[in-house]
């Protein structure tokens, strides 16, 4: 049994799992791509345009995100799946507008901030512009790297952006009357970038209104992308055709993107909203991952600490302390007498009170 919350951001939806408290076993923290895609399936899992795990940090930051594809593959950032992390955190944890977290991903650290309207504005950090960056064969001109790529006969200038993942962006006069499928397609996997690139088609309506279109590298169309408009804004005001603060609007809504410091961080303001929790039945759970686990004792083990001061999730983290009496033995026995004693019928119902009483917290602390 897996608890599991729903979030969306502009129709972005995402599958996060609790494991701040180091609680996941490896199986799920460490998932297996087709487990992943099986979850993240719309007709044979829950679906989801990826999974999110919330984990103990390993640097400086209060917690880690892992953001899994629903292709399997893991992302370095999402901007749509940090603001779902962090209205998740904020609703679990019943934070009030102005909280801010220290998120650790793979694309450095990442802080995203409670608005007492409820949306989510987000420090980004600065823009990757080098071509190594990037990575891109595309070279800088007046900072941003650009050129001319040749695509079905068609001439194409186009802007490349790292955002701690590829992006690139082309300017086009009219959304609607582009080969949209056909050239998204083709630019992920052009020889210009030599790892698959997210793509965005900009329309610019005026400096202060762009519209973009995503082609979002392992998944084709998506109805948003946040380091994707981030990137957009990013390039819009390089080419001289956006102001340092823009709406970006995509297909499942607006974001507001800011860079008014050209060697500062980018900022995204937008919504991030819960969808439902759920639960795993066991037959969705990956082989081999108990909630619980043991440890061996050492062969020789250090003075026993004070009851105050011990807890065994981080003091055993490296092997257990009280292999005489330890914690975690304990909650095993607890838990396979819990499971031979109790009916499949009975554990969902005592999961679906748990989160039920957790949806009605939410709401009796006036989320949005």
């Amino acid at each position: 049994m897996l608890q599991f919350s729903k979030y969306q951001g502009l129709g972005n939806d995402f599958l996060i799992v609790e494991g701040r408290q180091g609680q996941l076993p490896d199986a799920i923290s460490n998932p297996d791509p087709a487990w992943v895609r099986r979850i993240c399936d719309r007709r044979f899992g829950v679906g989801g345009d990826g999974l999110i795990l919330a984990l103990p940090p390993q640097a400086e930051g209060e917690l880690r995100m892992r953001i899994l594809n629903a292709d399997g593959s893991e992302a370095e950032m999402c901007g749509n799946g940090i603001r779902c992390l962090a209205r998740y955190l904020g609703d679990t944890d019943g934070d009030a507008p102005g909280r801010r977290w220290d998120i650790e991903t793979l694309a450095g650290m990442i802080r995203p901030e409670l608005m007492a309207d409820g949306q989510l504005r987000v420090d980004m950090g600065p823009p990757f512009l080098t071509s190594e960056g990037i990575p891109t064969t595309l070279m800088p001109e007046d900072g941003l790297p650009q050129g001319v790529l040749l695509l079905e006969g068609e001439q194409l200038k186009v802007a490349a952006v790292g955002m701690g993942n590829p992006h690139v962006v082309v300017p086009v006069d009219d959304l609607a009357s582009i080969p949209f499928d056909a050239w998204g397609a083709a630019l992920e996997v052009h020889p210009a970038f030599p790892a698959k690139t997210n793509v965005h088609f900009l329309q610019v309506h005026s400096r202060e209104r762009l519209e973009i279109r995503v082609w979002e590298r392992g998944a084709g169309p998506t109805l948003a992308c946040g380091t994707g408009a981030c990137a957009t804004l990013v390039a819009a005001v390089l080419l001289g055709l956006a102001d340092d603060c823009a709406e970006v609007v995509l297909p499942g809504g607006p974001l507001m993107i800011e860079w008014r410091d050209r060697s500062g961080s980018v900022l995204m303001t937008g919504p991030a909203e819960a969808v439902f929790d759920g639960v795993l039945t066991p037959d969705l759970v990956p082989a081999g991952s108990s909630m619980a686990s043991t440890s061996e004792a050492p062969a020789a083990s250090p003075a026993p600490m004070a009851a105050t001061d011990f807890d065994c999730s981080k003091d055993c983290a490296e092997q257990c302390q009280r292999p005489d009496r330890c914690l975690r033995d304990e909650a095993q026995q607890k838990v396979q007498a819990f499971l031979s004693s109790t009916s499949l019928d009975s554990m969902l119902n005592l999961a679906s009170e748990s989160l039920e009483q957790r949806t009605k917290a939410r709401f009796e602390r006036g989320t949005p």
